[in-house]
């Protein structure tokens, strides 16, 4: 099996093409860079600027490059060097636009009748033999239909018509009643859908891969870029909505010959991949976690908690596990509401067992998940204890509990399965989408896969676990920006400055309120920590950020129920930012006292991530700085014309400070060149003990082996402002085994003992090499 040593994620889309990268592949290899990485390729719904709502697995997206480009991607990748992994879609399609997807167009011809009605996963005994779809403004638009063409029309919406249910002269309502699929009004989804969904997107329907044959239909193309040669890894979307994922992982294993396959799996704190999971890891959400908690203060955390408090009014801050019990059962109370009652009618009906508190305790049972799902037999002390939870939070739901246990215990029953997929759906939208943005004490702290109750993570905890790590998953992937991530890497290294600035944080934020008022405490703080961990910003990316995260948090506007006046004072607020000149001013003085010390942690991050056990990848363009938002912010295009000059520039010798952009791609570069070349300085892992009174500052780790030499040895900074206070390194050394030189500077060092303060003296860090 080829394994990467890095990889590159590259948006592939209509206006950057297969052909786009494979022009991009010299760039790359120069970088440093192992493998590319890219975002979904296949046939996606026409405009789709993501790829991940396909609408034809068979083939390569012509809009995206098409198979020629894909052959000419990994052409230039191979004369370059470099692998090929690429990302793929096997728990749903695209149908927002059915006739773009045959397999969808078939399935509302043809209704059960049709070979793709064991494809998707319908419940069609609800739908009393009709497919579901929620596309109309209200149920009265079906007075708005139109046979057109020979097919039903809904405005721009196009759908089959079952042979012999039309003849010229029907009215259009009597035709749509006699169809396999009922159009209803949108806001029915919650509680009427009969189909499976990618979380509560109706444009997105859960297909069945469990199915030997939907599988191989689904992943013939995949197939085919394995026996061609055309690409050596994947990485697996959403996992957890499948059936059986662990099944999937050994038959996608199978049909790639024994490649390299990461899961998109987030991992709660303590828990583990499952050990049947035929694959090399996760996408890396979680090393992101530990990195980020090295750079956050641990000692304000009781302020920023009091002031969380007094934003929200209330005697003190949040309550976290509260808050997420709340938002899931929200959820599953609502846009996954449908999910939750097809799971009561799978359950056995009596009268000490009705239908209404099966869904009830269901939907309590999956609020009290502390993680996104089990994979039973995998995890059932993790069903169990979700169960015996819901009984405590809801006494008067023991008995009914006690009876739905050993049958969601069972895992070869549809109750049992399907259970399992609709966990995760409401952790996803209950936390991540939500939660994430009403738990806002610290935003570093609210990014996928994370937990923001673990508030900062001390230089020996994250030795702990990266020890772990290049045990247990040394190919895993490491990363600190996606295309998910709700902050890039250099807005939260910005963020969590604001942990060693507290009081003037604080003050900050009590002059915006001033100036430009947030009516919501908690909104106003996530608010103010991005327009600052982004600045300088334009007003649209701002305006864009904010409504949707005011909308996403759903507690003074949401997305079905848009608060006008509310959001017309967030709008004004952000206008503010640029029209009120004490508005900019304010901001402008408190970015400039944070910023130096966002710069430090911005690069400490990087190397760190890059230099860890596991495979670092580099999300498009975070080699420069990278402020940016949450998507489709994080998805703007890149300019590496600009990116690749600069590079020869460094490499012609041009001199970088530490709060240049070029420092960062100066790190970059040279970690990922150094990892590529230099293999054997980074089989290990071992902390770096250091001596004197500034110790916790210093993240210091060898990753050479116990046979070897030496390692290359990663040095970076932590809590930069309070370094600073306190005097700075003083005396505070390292003891180096033998001669190194420094990848970034140039600069050698003697072995014995060595002042940090020499070998910080002009960045943050230091990636350090023995000298043969």
């Amino acid at each position: 099996m080829r394994t990467p040593v890095s990889t590159y994620r590259l948006q592939i889309r209509p206006s950057f093409t297969l052909q786009d990268a494979a022009a991009l592949t010299g760039y790359l290899r120069e970088l440093g860079v192992d493998w590319v990485y890219l975002s979904p390729i296949l046939t996606a719904e026409e405009g789709s600027d993501h790829g991940y709502d396909v609408t034809d697995p068979s083939t390569v997206d012509a809009s995206r490059g098409g198979a020629e480009g894909l052959a000419a991607l990994s052409k230039a990748a191979r004369e370059a060097g470099l692998g090929v992994l690429v990302d793929i879609v096997p728990n749903h399609m695209g149908v927002a636009s059915p006739p773009q997807n045959a397999w969808w167009w078939s399935l509302l011809k043809e209704g059960r009748t049709s070979r793709y009605a064991e494809a998707f996963d319908v419940d069609w005994d609800f739908g009393g033999g009709r497919l579901r779809i929620p596309v109309l403004g209200s149920d009265d638009d079906v007075d708005k239909l139109q046979v057109v063409d020979g097919e039903l029309r809904y405005f721009d919406h196009r759908f089959p018509l079952a042979e012999g249910s039309y003849v010229a002269g029907d009215d259009a309502r009597d035709v749509h009643a006699r169809q396999n699929y009922e159009l209803l009004g949108w806001r029915r989804a919650d509680d009427e859908l009969n189909y499976r969904r990618f979380f509560a997107v109706n444009t997105l329907a859960g297909i069945c891969v469990e199915i030997p044959w939907v599988f191989a239909e689904a992943h013939a193309e995949v197939a085919r870029w394995f026996r061609d040669g055309l690409v050596d890894g994947l990485r697996i979307d959403h996992p957890d909505g499948l059936a059986d994922p662990a099944g999937y992982l050994e038959r996608l294993k199978e049909t790639t010959a024994g490649s390299y396959l990461l899961v998109e799996k987030i991992l709660e704190p303590g828990e583990e991949l499952p050990e049947n999971f035929d694959c090399e890891g996760t996408t890396g959400y979680d090393a992101l976690a530990d990195v980020d908690r090295l750079f956050v203060d641990p000692d304000a955390e009781a302020q920023l908690d009091a002031l969380d408090a007094r934003l929200r009014g209330t005697v003190g801050p949040a309550d976290y596990q509260a808050m997420i019990h709340g938002t899931k059962r929200r959820i599953a109370d609502g846009i996954l509401h449908s999910e939750i009652l097809r799971l009561a009618r799978l359950v056995p009906e009596s009268p000490e067992l009705p239908r209404h508190k099966a869904a009830d305790a269901l939907a309590e049972t999956i609020a009290s998940f502390h993680v996104y799902r089990s994979y039973l037999p995998y995890g059932k002390d993790t069903l169990v204890d979700a169960v015996e939870r819901a009984a405590r939070t809801r006494p008067e739901l023991d008995q009914v509990l006690k009876e739905l246990l050993p049958l969601l215990l069972d895992a070869s029953s549809e109750l049992g399965r399907r259970f399992q997929q609709t966990s995760g759906m409401v952790m996803a939208k209950g936390v991540e989408d939500t939660a994430f943005f009403r738990y806002t004490r610290l935003g570093t702290l609210t990014e996928v896969g994370a937990d923001p109750t673990e508030f900062a993570l001390s230089t020996a905890g994250f030795h702990e676990r990266m020890v772990r790590r290049q045990a247990l998953l040394p190919l895993s992937m490491t990363t600190l920006t996606t295309h998910d991530t709700k902050r890039s890497e250099d807005t939260r290294a910005r963020i969590s400055a604001i942990s060693e600035a507290v009081p003037e944080w604080e003050a900050f934020v009590d002059r915006m309120q001033e100036l430009a008022p947030i009516p919501d405490g908690p909104l106003a703080a996530l608010v103010w920590q991005a327009i600052a961990g982004a600045w300088p910003a334009s007003r649209e990316r701002l305006q864009g950020y904010v409504l949707k995260a005011a909308r996403e948090a759903g507690n003074s506007t949401s997305w079905t129920e848009p608060n006008e006046a509310f959001e017309a004072k967030l709008a004004s607020a952000v206008d503010a930012v640029f029209d009120v000149p004490e508005v900019t001013a304010a901001l402008e003085e408190f970015v400039a006292l944070v910023d130096p010390y966002g710069t430090s942690n911005s690069l400490s991050a990087k190397i760190v991530q890059l230099t860890m056990p596991g495979v670092p990848d580099v999300y498009q363009g975070t080699e420069f700085w990278d402020r940016s938002l949450t998507d489709p912010d994080n998805r703007r295009a890149v300019d590496f014309e600009r990116r690749r000059a600069a590079l020869a520039a460094l490499d012609a010798g041009v001199r970088t400070e530490a709060r240049d952009e070029l420092a960062k791609l100066l790190l970059t570069s040279r970690a990922l060149r150094l990892r590529r070349d230099r293999p054997e300085l980074f089989g290990g892992y071992s902390p770096v003990n250091a001596e004197g009174p500034a110790t916790e500052h210093l993240i210091a780790f060898d990753r050479g082996t116990p046979a070897a030499r030496g390692g290359a040895i990663t040095l970076a900074t932590r809590l930069p402002r309070k370094l600073e206070r306190n005097g700075g390194w003083q005396d505070t050394s390292i003891r180096l085994g033998s001669a190194v030189q420094d990848e970034l500077t140039g600069n050698s060092y003697p072995p014995g003992e060595v002042h940090v303060a020499r070998l910080l003296q002009r960045y943050p860090v230091a990636l350090l090499v023995p000298i043969s």
